[in-house]
């Protein structure tokens, strides 16, 4: 949002998510949000190449990483969570083949446990952040 001549695709392929995406986007200021209808990885084919991809789902899908690692510029960054374990296979497999940083995020609210509070745990995230090389 901080940079006025950036932009952002979003790739979806639902289309109750996209309309989501869409709102959400507008709402949070965002609303020259390009929003795609199509399943990642073939829709990705009709883009152009990204200068960051982020990647918030759809991990263990045949090719998907892959397929965003290829279309990546050089000097590009990419970030792909996962809060499965084979989600987190395929990033920690990912991590071993082109190297990055992986990330373990975990979070808990304060919530009313009878009339006192205690901490309730979300479920971790696991990060995979990396920029690809000019080679």
């Amino acid at each position: 949002r901080a940079e006025v001549s950036a932009r952002a695709i979003a790739v979806e392929r639902r289309t109750d998510r996209a309309k989501r995406i869409h709102r959400n986007a507008v709402t949070l200021g965002v609303p020259a949000l390009e929003v795609v209808l199509g399943a990642a990885p073939e829709a990705l084919r009709r883009l152009a190449p990204p200068d960051a991809a982020f990647i918030g789902g759809g991990l263990t899908a045949p090719g998907l990483l892959e397929r965003c690692w290829e279309a990546l510029r050089p000097g590009g960054r990419i970030v792909a969570n996962a809060v499965t374990l084979e989600g987190e296979h395929v990033l920690a497999a990912a991590r071993s083949a082109r190297g990055g940083e992986l990330t373990r995020i975990e979070i808990s609210h304060a919530e009313p446990i009878g009339t006192f509070t205690g901490w309730r745990a979300q479920m971790p995230v696991v990060q995979w952040a990396c920029v690809k090389g000019s080679a």
